[in-house]
This record gives structure tokens, sequence and C-alpha cells, in this order.
């Protein structure tokens, strides 16, 4: 369930094949890093730009919401230490490439994943 903050939007295919066929890809094509950084800034409504650090902790932190576990239950479930956890979801530290797969199988099935990680 969404927070009451949350406004749902149902995007029907219908909605993204005119979008796709709407959009001038020649001209997205030629902008360059600092023209979407100039228009990310003016648009206040535009998410801000994250980097690869800031992308997987908020990854990380979605996974965790969208199961709606607490920090010490996902961490537990994961069977890493809370602290560790922490340091993934302040962008203190980038998991490491077993830990990634790891959160990818969480992420598309958590039931299998939390299954197989029990015992």
């Amino acid at each position: 369930m969404a927070p009451k903050d949350t406004v749902m939007v149902r995007v029907t295919p219908e909605m993204v094949a005119k979008a796709m066929a709407e959009t001038d890809w020649a001209a997205i094509d030629a902008m360059t890093d600092e023209d979407i950084a100039a228009q990310v800034a003016a648009n206040p409504d535009a998410a801000p730009i994250l980097t690869d650090e800031e992308w997987e902790a908020a990854r990380i932190q979605t996974i965790c919401r969208r199961l709606n576990l607490t920090q010490a239950a996902f961490a537990q479930n994961l069977r890493i230490p809370l602290a560790t956890l922490r340091d993934w979801e302040q962008a203190r530290r980038q998991p490491d490439a077993p830990a990634r797969a790891l959160l990818r199988i969480v992420e598309r099935n958590p039931e299998a994943a939390f299954q197989a990680l029990a015992g």
C-alpha cells in the first residue's frame, strides 16, 4: 500500500506508445550532460540526478520499504550486520558484487531468497 502522500497514476500501454512517438529522440540524443543537468535544475518537478552510489542506496531503501521490513528485519533476513545495511542505505559503502546479486534476487523474488537464506 502506498503512503498517504503518494499519488498513484495508472499508465496504460497506449499512453507509453503515444509518449514514445511524440518524443524528439534526435534532440535528446544531441543533449550534453550539461544540458540535461540544466533542464533538471530548471524543473522543480524533476527528480534529482543521482550518483551511482546514491542510486544504489535509494534502490536498497526501496526494496526494504516495498517488503515492509524494518532495517533490522531486512538485515536479519539477508544475514548481514545491521551496520552494513545502514552503510549501504546511506551511501557510505557500496555492496560488493555478490551482495548486489543477492539484492537483485531479493528484489525479484524475496520469498525464495529469504527461504534459501533461512536456517
